[in-house]
């Protein structure tokens, strides 16, 4: 299982990564612009996602992933159960999040890096 702290390793490196609390909720983002997020009890974590994708991933894993709320289905984002990931995938999930909402030419020069 994945918790915060998991992913706050990953996110702590990334260029322009800042970790957040608002609302009693964990958020890592980029400027104003939320790539990762907690709920509050840390049992599912909210990620950006290109909204074109992400009924083809839920639906191939509806244990491990859900739609977002309402209120949130015109945003690019998709709602992972932490106890259903490992950390190889969560690990691509925030990577991708946070290549969303940085500069190409950021994450050109990061991702090298982990090679």
């Amino acid at each position: 299982m994945v918790t915060v702290d998991d992913v706050r390793r990953i996110a702590r490196d990334l260029p322009r990564s800042e970790e957040h609390l608002i609302r009693d909720r964990v958020k890592f983002r980029v400027g104003k612009i939320v790539y990762v997020a907690f709920s509050r009890d840390e049992t599912t974590m909210g990620f950006g996602f290109p909204k074109e994708e992400r009924a083809a991933l839920v639906a191939a894993s509806p244990a491990k992933f859900q739609l977002p709320r309402e209120s949130d289905m015109r945003f690019n984002w998709v709602v992972a159960r932490l106890d259903q990931l490992d950390e190889e995938e969560m690990t691509e999930l925030v990577l991708d999040a946070w290549r969303m909402v940085v500069p190409k030419k950021v994450w050109t020069a990061y991702l090298p890096r982990l090679a």
